[in-house]
């Protein structure tokens, strides 16, 4: 596979989605030569050229080559490149094992996942393994950022910033892995803060990209284009809200978004979601809290609305644990309410949360 055009998962079936992570062999593919025989080779050009390009779109890259781990590593620490990895799958195993470990570390699809080689036997082994992964040779290296597939639809300042966020990620699971004490014990060693704030224009295409994206983790399941966020943003009858989380290892990003239609003495919730990232991090009932002791300082009622899907009934759970109670039903719609008597969520537990101007 080695042409853009075959860069589908079967004739007449629509695009596979856009490049998630590009995985690189390392001997004659990033640099010329072979580390184990000697050599000390230098990285090509073009791949350099082509690795910050596409990490620039927030595009990951990764590795999956054949040698000794700790010497390909340091090689990579020498030239100044490591940084751009976000997995080193590096030894002696199948190619197409490590490409499935670098999906799985990740938690990425793997039609999301393109591979690239200088072995027209490995690129095989792979394509016949995954046949959703796209697969290149070594020679299409400097082309690939003019590739429709690794064209993002849109790039954001926090899509740029994508390898860190998955990198502080893994280092988050190594510590996790590693701690011997119970879960919630674990979630206070990490200092977690949730800024919440409103939104501007600038966090209109993250804003974007979470409704596209969040189905899990998504109140109604509705959606938002690029015009009907901007319209809600200069809504005087509106608020549109967005959370970022941060902990010892760095920052999550843009986690979630909130948004609130203000009626009559009611505070309605109209949408909430969050990134599945955070899912284990508590930081559904912080966000919930908050926005229930800013609607009770304001005078008004909390409200919320519900629509199942199939897959967001931990968002109905959280609500129900914060305080709400159904109050309405109507079709698939289910309205809650908190009760503006009732004392307001503490802040408390693992997360703390901060209001931004």
């Amino acid at each position: 596979m080695t042409t853009e055009a075959a860069a589908t998962h079967t004739a007449g079936a629509v695009p596979a989605p856009t490049v998630k992570c590009l995985v690189w062999d390392l001997d004659d593919t990033v640099w010329n030569g072979t580390v184990l025989e000697g050599d000390a080779p230098q990285p090509f050009p073009e791949v350099l050229a082509t690795l910050r390009a596409l990490d620039e779109r927030g595009i990951l890259h990764a590795v999956a080559s054949r040698g000794d781990h700790a010497t390909a590593t340091a090689h990579l620490q020498a030239l100044g490149i490591e940084e751009l990895f976000t997995v080193l799958e590096i030894g002696w195993g199948a190619k197409s094992d490590a490409v499935r470990h670098v999906a799985e570390a990740i938690n990425i699809g793997i039609d999301t996942v393109a591979f690239i080689d200088n072995d027209a036997v490995e690129r095989a082994e792979v394509a016949a393994a995954h046949p959703a992964v796209r697969v290149y040779a070594a020679e299409q290296a400097a082309g690939l950022p003019d590739l429709t597939a690794f064209q993002p639809p849109f790039v954001t300042d926090e899509s740029r910033g994508r390898r860190h966020l998955y990198r502080g990620e893994l280092s988050r699971k190594r510590a996790q892995e590693t701690y011997t004490g119970l879960a919630k014990d674990f979630l206070a060693t990490l200092g977690l803060v949730l800024t919440v704030r409103r939104a501007t224009e600038t966090d209109l295409e993250r804003a974007h990209e979470l409704t596209v994206r969040t189905h899990q983790l998504n109140t109604t399941g509705r959606t938002y284009d690029m015009s009907q966020l901007r319209e809600l943003l200069a809504s005087p009858a509106h608020q549109v809200l967005v959370a970022s989380l941060e902990d010892r290892f760095g920052s999550y990003g843009t986690i979630g978004l909130a948004l609130t239609e203000l009626t009559g003495t009611d505070s309605v919730l109209k949408l909430l979601l969050l990134s599945c990232r955070v899912m284990s991090r508590g930081v559904g009932p912080a966000l919930i809290g908050h926005l229930v002791r800013d609607a009770l300082a304001d005078g008004r009622r909390p409200v919320a609305e519900f629509v199942p899907t199939e897959v967001n009934r931990v968002m109905l759970v959280n609500l129900r644990f914060s305080g709400f109670d159904v109050i309405e039903r109507t079709g698939d719609r289910v309205l809650l309410g908190f009760d503006p008597a009732a004392a307001p969520p503490a802040q408390d537990g693992a997360v703390r949360v901060v209001a931004a101007a």
